[in-house]
């Protein structure tokens, strides 16, 4: 299994068991916050209650049932009362009932009670209580509405004439206390007057007046048969407090520590896990890019990553792969360290050459320059063009490599932009094979073209192309004894690529010079010639080959000949 695939593993594994870890944390706060809602809900009104809140609410003592203090502390903060039954209807207990009750409920005063046919102002819910072992009880709890109450003791001051509420102070003071609000509606739902915390509409319609049914704890209204106003009361239901009055500060404070503990135990879980390891690698990482190519190693010198029998250490195995790839790399910055150091003095040598190849046509020009210039001699016509002529050739010599430095460092630094145009390849090659067997110094070698086939319309650049060929086709010239043969051809590689070869019968080259051929400071010798040349040629027809998106290829034997095929995108 690859690097990826462990990482997608562990994280997956990891990722579940966090998530799962996360859902039971969840459900547990989410179960601790839906029950203090259930009791804010019960406490501002026990008709939410559900009947298992009760079971343990109600005292059992020798078959006589009884409620608790707190629950009925509770209905009577909610100004409601309390009716327990049996299943035939026997009232077990009760407390603040409205009236005096039947010692045996009937079917119509349980009904009654429920569905309010006998007390509009009531609200009434019953609940069925299971016991073990026994017959279920009923509870019945039922509370006065006391919008009604308020709408009762307001209705006699009103002054429906003059559509004004006329509230007086106490039945103001007494909205006040319940948080309570009224107002006074034409038939239209116009507000014409209005007193408390309520709607700021002026207007209500039928879908607003259905709103509030939801937003208030109780509602009463009363229409007035001459005027068609209508007086409408309600008290708002009791935002939750549950929250801040079931967690105390100390609970928040135990759960933020516990939070925090936990946290800070998964943090030095993960940073054993997966961070020391990768700070290892970092630090490997680190130490490649300052020069030491080494992997990291204990204050005895010891591997950090693998045991004394050189298996890596367990935490170390889920980055296997990047490992492998760190020790490659390492042998590889190794391998060129030794590579720069050697092309070093290899640049060094060929800069000492070069000096002294600028140095050579420099002091012949200087010599000639001062024969010239003495006026102890007189030179005739003959002998100035001779040394006119030596000293144009060394000059020639001394442009031809500063020119080849140029654009060799501007290939490596890719400012040499291309201007390509479209050429047929075939007449395009004829043509310099042409120049150089019209050139009277190639009069003893052999030259044959080959063209392809069919014609090839190609993108290039005319003027380096022409140098790439003429460079190729120079060194088999310049390189191979008289009698050499040399063959040009041209041909296609399945219509997208076109290939230009080179090819003698010379002498050949070594594998130890063709390894160096193309390196920029490695420069060629042959028997019968005794210029040296810049050394740059070869090197600056690989990068213009490059620049054109193609390559080349050299194969060779001593005495055997040599081939040179280059092969560019058409």
């Amino acid at each position: 299994m690859n690097l990826y695939k462990r990482f997608m593993v562990q994280f997956f594994i990891q990722l579940f068991l966090l998530s799962l870890i996360f859902l039971v944390g969840m459900l547990i706060v989410w179960a601790v916050i839906g029950f203090t809602i259930s009791e804010d809900e019960i406490q501002t009104d026990l008709a939410e209650a559900d009947a298992s809140y009760f079971t343990n609410r109600i005292i059992l003592d020798d078959n006589n049932h009884f409620f608790k203090k707190n629950l009925e502390e509770l209905a009577e903060s909610q100004n409601g009362w309390l009716i327990l039954l049996d299943s035939d209807g026997a009232i077990l207990d009760s407390f603040n009932a409205p009236e005096v009750l039947p010692t045996q409920f009937t079917v119509s005063d349980f009904t009654d009670r429920l569905w309010g046919s006998l007390e509009d102002n009531q609200q009434f819910t019953y609940w069925e209580i299971e016991f073990l072992d026994m017959a279920p009880l009923l509870l019945l709890y039922g509370r006065n509405n006391m919008a009604e109450d308020l709408l009762e003791s307001a209705v006699p001051v009103i002054d429906w004439q003059q559509e004004n509420l006329n509230l007086t102070l106490g039945t103001k003071e007494e909205l006040e206390k319940e948080k309570a609000w009224i107002q006074l509606l034409s038939p239209e739902g116009k507000v014409l007057d209005t007193y408390g915390e309520v709607s700021e509409s002026s207007l209500y319609t039928m879908q607003q007046l259905g709103e509030l049914q939801s937003e208030n704890q109780w509602l009463a209204s009363l229409t007035n048969t001459e005027t068609g106003l209508t007086v409408v009361t309600g008290l708002k239901n009791v935002p939750s407090t549950a929250w801040g009055t079931t967690f105390s500060n100390q609970n928040l404070f135990l759960f933020a520590l516990t939070t925090l503990i936990l946290l800070a135990i998964g943090t030095f879980w993960y940073a054993r896990k997966f961070g020391a390891p990768l700070l290892v690698m970092m630090q490997w990482i680190q130490n490649l890019g300052n020069g030491q190519y080494e992997e990291p190693t204990n204050e005895n010198k010891g591997s950090l990553i693998t045991n004394k029998k050189g298996k890596i250490k367990k935490k170390y195995r889920l980055y296997k792969d990047l490992i492998d790839t760190l020790e490659q790399l390492t042998a590889t910055l190794k391998i060129h360290q030794h590579q720069q150091k050697t092309l070093e003095r290899t640049r060094e040598d060929w800069i000492s050459g070069l000096s002294h190849d600028l140095k050579t046509p420099l002091s012949s020009i200087s010599g000639y320059a001062q024969m010239l210039e003495s006026s102890d001699y007189e030179w005739s016509a003959k002998e100035t063009r001779e040394f006119a002529s030596i000293m144009n050739e060394k000059s020639f010599y001394m442009m031809e490599l500063l020119e080849e430095l140029t654009l060799t460092f501007r290939l490596k630094n890719q400012a040499l932009p291309l201007a390509k145009e479209q050429i047929d390849i075939n007449e395009f090659i004829r043509r310099i094979v042409i120049h150089f067997i019209n050139d009277p110094s190639n009069t003893e070698l052999k030259f044959t073209f080959v063209a392809a086939p069919q014609s090839i319309r190609v993108n290039i650049d005319p003027m380096w192309f022409q140098r790439i060929i003429d460079n190729l086709i120079a060194n088999a010239v310049k390189y191979n004894p008289s009698g050499t043969e040399i063959k040009i051809s041209v041909s296609t590689i399945e219509q997208h690529l076109f290939v230009v070869l080179i090819e003698d019968d010379g002498k050949g080259m070594e594998m130890e010079i063709m390894e160096k051929l193309f390196d920029r400071y490695y420069r060629g010798t042959n028997t019968h010639d005794t210029s040296t040349g810049t050394g740059l040629g070869l090197a600056i027809t690989k990068q213009l080959i490059q620049l054109h998106d193609g390559s080349i290829h050299v194969e060779s034997m001593p005495e055997k000949g040599t081939a040179v095929r280059v092969i560019v995108p058409v």
